[in-house]
């Protein structure tokens, strides 16, 4: 198992946080000395979570804050009490996200909702937080994606899914979206002179209620062939699923603009992982970058001042 470096004196933000990979990554970076922002949609899970991680490890520093990542005034919400107490933040993790739901749906701000939760959300908070981040000696920003973004596109003239919804196509697209910030919050930090880094990483196949909560709602429920691979695909627990999220939030080797997966793709101890040709295309990252940033009406100059 991978043993998390020394945390203490960090602030760490971890995104849904409640369960799988986000309650995995917040209970061994609390355990390394991190205190741990528990940053979830429902605070009651949150605090069950919480207990689960105290048992485990007594003293940690741990709170439960409500962040809704598919409603852009929860993120405002979020991040202006955290810019309030005016405290640095040295890690900001991106996990949260929805996968695979059956019908398309929007949100309270009109987007469609995998998009909301697995990009849009997470770019408005990762904005947002820059002042705080940059307050901190050697911040970083990770960012969860997934295998799934091979077989994602942008397509600018239908980011939000209108005229063609496919669950598995829609979900591979908003992971498409998080290497592609990612990338470009790297360039940013390079071309301003930043000390962050921002890095990646994907779970490979990782046992978690993700893959089944999606699909669920609205009445869903997976198809055969969703219900199927997860019986017989090579699949990994939570444990060794969580460790490349883990290496790219506190290895001291991550690099700038580094991905990190399973050494077999699906399974196994972490490597440098290789992004698909569309996630490395600096030219799309940062027309989606400014994309994002007028959907959200939030962008590094309104945010840093």
């Amino acid at each position: 198992m991978y043993e998390v470096p020394d945390q203490r004196g960090k602030r760490i933000v971890v995104t849904g946080a409640n369960s799988g990979t986000g309650k995995e990554a917040a209970k061994r970076l609390a355990g390394a000395g991190a205190e741990v922002v528990l940053a979830v949609r429902t605070a009651a899970k949150g605090e069950q979570a919480k207990a689960e991680i105290l048992a485990a490890h007594p003293g940690a520093a741990l709170e439960v804050r409500r962040l809704d990542l598919a409603d852009q005034a929860s993120v405002s919400a979020f991040a202006e009490e955290l810019i309030a107490e005016g405290r640095p933040l040295d890690v900001l993790v991106n996990n949260a996200g929805v996968m695979n739901v059956p019908a398309r749906t929007e949100t309270v701000d009109g987007f469609e909702l995998q998009l909301a939760s697995n990009f849009l959300g997470p770019f408005a908070l990762t904005v947002r937080l820059l002042p705080l981040l940059l307050a901190a000696p050697a911040p970083r920003v990770v960012t969860m994606s997934s295998g799934a973004a091979y077989r994602g596109k942008i397509d600018f003239d239908d980011l939000q899914s209108r005229r063609k919804y496919s669950p598995t196509l829609v979900y591979a697209h908003s992971k498409l979206a998080d290497l592609l910030m990612m990338v470009h919050l790297a360039d940013l930090a390079e071309e301003h002179g930043w000390p962050l880094l921002s890095v990646g990483a994907h779970p490979g196949y990782t046992r978690t209620n993700l893959m089944t909560s999606g699909p669920h709602l609205n009445g869903g429920k997976p198809g055969l062939l969703e219900s199927v691979g997860y019986k017989v695909i090579p699949s990994q627990g939570v444990e060794q699923g969580t460790e490349p999220l883990l290496h790219a939030a506190a290895d001291p080797g991550a690099s700038q603009g580094a991905y990190y997966g399973p050494r077999w793709g699906l399974v196994g101890p972490t490597r440098p992982s290789s992004m698909p040709r569309s996630g490395r295309d600096k030219a799309v990252a940062a027309r989606l970058w400014a994309e994002a940033e007028r959907l959200t009406g939030t962008s590094v100059e309104v945010v840093g001042g």
